[in-house]
């Protein structure tokens, strides 16, 4: 905008408030407008990166869904398979062969109920003759072993289980002291 005064009779510039431009203002303008610029490019990326992060998080998430989602059903499934045991070790001594033979349809279903399990991702923790492992193995008493290495598990009471890698219960042992 343009105004003439009877003073001067020059042109003045006028920026958006009505004031004078000066070089001073124009180069404070454009000084702003870079810097919010800038501004405006930092945010643009930190939160390019926040949702790099959240997208990464998600599918973690996602991963942990599918990993350890049946941890619930498969530890109370685990309970079924210690009463197969409970059931085979009880009626094995039998000589009765109807029983035998019961025996043995127990010990199949049970052999199948743990290959459904293992396609699920439940692996038995093998203790029998294993040192030791508290990442794995829960003492439940000592005892002299002859002939055993010491912190040698000797009785296994309860199996312990392991879900993708992810402890899911301890195998109750028995470990030989002979100390």
């Amino acid at each position: 905008m343009t105004e003439n005064t009877n003073d001067t009779n020059s042109e003045e510039i006028l920026n958006a408030d009505g004031n004078e431009a000066t070089t001073e203002n124009v180069e404070s303008i454009g000084a702003a407008n870079a810097k919010a610029g800038e501004d405006f490019k930092a945010k643009y990326y930190y939160l390019a990166a926040e949702f790099e992060n959240t997208r990464k998080r998600f599918e973690r998430e996602k991963e942990n869904l599918l990993k350890y989602g049946s941890e619930k059903i498969l530890s109370n499934l685990i309970n079924v398979v210690d009463n197969f045991d409970l059931t085979v070790a009880a009626l094995k001594n039998d000589n009765d062969d109807k029983v035998q033979n019961i025996v043995k349809g127990i010990e199949m279903i049970r052999t199948q109920f743990l290959d459904v399990l293992k396609q699920n991702g439940l692996t038995q923790v093998e203790s029998m003759g294993k040192v030791f492992d508290p990442n794995f193995h829960e003492a439940v008493a000592q005892a002299p072993a002859p002939g055993k290495e010491d912190q040698e598990v000797i009785t296994e009471y309860q199996k312990g289980y392991v879900l993708n890698g992810r402890l899911l219960r301890a195998a109750k042992v028995v470990v030989a002291n002979n100390a």
